[in-house]
């Protein structure tokens, strides 16, 4: 542990409120040099509200801003980037039509000369391969297309962007989200070097135990209030639980157990696009099944083979032993099957649209009078009663989904999809950047599933998230599955081992 006495970033009695809604309720914090201060609150605490504030991209309504001492005025990304402020968004900001140099240098171009001057791309390859190479990646895939790399390559190219800026605080919201188990390790080995030569962090996470191997202080924010700052080391887990959800979690992974019974689901010789598979697997009523493996293991890609967005070669899929042929997502959803994408961004929601139309777009024809016109009277009061449901915040429906938090959003998604009544839920990476309190809230809508009958698979990066809440763990590796475990034989290592190939 390196830090450093002096402080970096202070902030005081910050202020923010977008209409009547008030997002931030005077927050004070301080972030010295050479230190991880974590940042913990539920999904609408105002996290994302006051680090946009501290990278320009909004304005504060009230309080002060201090850098090396000194106040600032930060009224756009220019003036927080100039000071040596660089963020890593939970949600990718890259352009994936650019080579991975590209998006690196991106806004910041290297020249030769002057400002009409042609670009260095020479001097910015090699300064990209360096930062690739101090993130253990092989510095060619500088020269690669961004959007041909997996998620989690594409976040250690925004973390690479962070070390090229040279900046002085690194603010990390939810930055291993989307990685392996080798690539958070390597993140954790990245930022300690970054500790050492006196960069601040500011680390957002909902996963308790990152925040214990990495965090120095903790900042606990609840609905707009800073509540406390303490010592991560000397204090325990369930204390901050307590203090962000504003009471005690009984159980993390409230897991029940309900009676085996027949077969609802079943793939046989699947082969997923770009791997040799084949893939077979069933579920059973009564169990909830996990997926597992690295990333780029072919997870993501089989439940999309499922679903009908990409193409495979051959397989069969079968509900209640009735075989369904699946060509397209419209014939899935006819035939039943839901799929919680892990981008909920870009797949899982119109973000300009109404929290009603977002839930409502899976199954038009519900809503559809005698006339085949749309009754938005039934479509809002759906609306309203997921909305009460899964306590989804703000509970104006009438809001655009991009005015939610992450932990929200992806709350609509999964109303969307128990708006279609389906027989088979597929969740991929369910309860990614969401808070601990959400996440108890997702898993207990799994067990409801399961309670009505419905079939769950849930895929998923997070390993005491399968060992909790999955009565049976398929390991996948290079698009083929290497073990079934029953969850009594699962363990992390016997999980790893199979997903390495072992």
């Amino acid at each position: 542990m390196v830090v450093h006495s002096r402080s970096l970033l202070e902030i005081k009695g910050i202020k923010k409120s977008f209409n009547q809604n008030h997002v931030l309720k005077g927050i004070d914090l301080d972030v010295k040099a050479g230190e991880v201060h974590v940042l913990l609150g539920e999904n609408g605490a105002g996290k994302s509200t006051l680090i946009k504030i501290l990278t320009g991209a909004y304005q504060k309504d009230a309080g002060e801003i201090y850098w090396e001492g000194n106040l600032v005025h930060l009224n756009n990304p220019v003036d927080s980037m100039t000071l040596g402020i660089a963020t890593i968004y939970q949600e990718l900001n890259v352009i994936p039509e650019l080579k991975v140099y590209e998006n690196i240098f991106l806004g910041r171009e290297l020249k030769h000369g002057g400002k009409l001057s042609l670009l260095n791309r020479t001097a910015m390859r090699k300064e990209a391969e360096r930062c690739l190479e101090l993130l253990g990646q092989d510095p060619k895939l500088a020269d690669e297309q961004l959007g041909k790399l997996g998620i989690g390559q594409q976040q250690l190219v925004e973390i690479a962007k962070a070390i090229a800026l040279d900046a002085k605080l690194i603010i990390m919201d939810e930055p291993t989200s989307s990685l392996s188990a080798q690539e958070v390790e390597q993140l954790y080995k990245v930022v300690e070097e970054l500790r050492k030569k006196g960069i601040g962090i500011i680390f957002i996470s909902h996963r308790l135990e990152e925040i214990r191997h990495l965090g120095d202080r903790i900042t606990i924010l609840r609905d707009g209030f800073k509540i406390e700052t303490l010592p991560v080391k000397t204090t325990e887990t369930d204390l901050w639980i307590e203090l962000m959800v504003g009471r005690s979690l009984d159980e993390k992974f409230p897991k029940q157990s309900f009676k085996l019974g027949k077969e609802g689901f079943r793939v046989e010789n699947l082969v997923v696009a770009g791997t040799n598979g084949p893939v077979d697997f069933t579920v059973r009523y009564g169990e909830i099944v996990g997926v597992s493996g690295l990333v780029g293991a072919g997870r993501t890609e089989l439940a999309r083979a499922i679903f009908g967005v990409d193409h495979h070669k051959g397989g069969k899929v079968f509900i209640d032993g009735q075989e369904i042929r699946i060509k397209s997502p419209r014939d899935a959803i006819n035939a039943g099957i839901a799929f919680i994408t892990e981008d909920r961004k870009s797949e899982g929601l119109l973000l300009d649209m109404t929290l009603d139309f977002n839930m409502a777009i899976a199954n038009m024809d519900k809503f559809k009078g005698n006339t085949g016109l749309l009754d938005l009277k039934a479509m809002r009061r759906e609306a309203v009663n997921y909305v009460k449901e899964l306590k989804i915040r703000p509970g104006n429906i009438e809001l655009h989904s991009r005015n939610l938090s992450g932990g929200n959003q992806q709350k609509v998604v999964i109303a969307k999809w128990l708006c279609t009544q389906a027989k088979v839920f597929i969740f991929d990476e369910p309860t990614r950047g969401i808070d601990v309190g959400a996440k108890v809230e997702v898993y207990r809508l799994m067990n409801q599933l399961i309670e009505n009958g419905s079939i769950v698979i849930m895929i998923s990066s997070d390993l005491p998230e399968i060992l909790g809440m999955c009565d049976r763990v398929l390991v996948m590796s290079e698009g083929k599955l290497t073990a079934d475990l029953p969850i009594q034989e699962a363990s992390q290592e016997r999980i790893m081992k199979a997903a390495t190939g072992g």
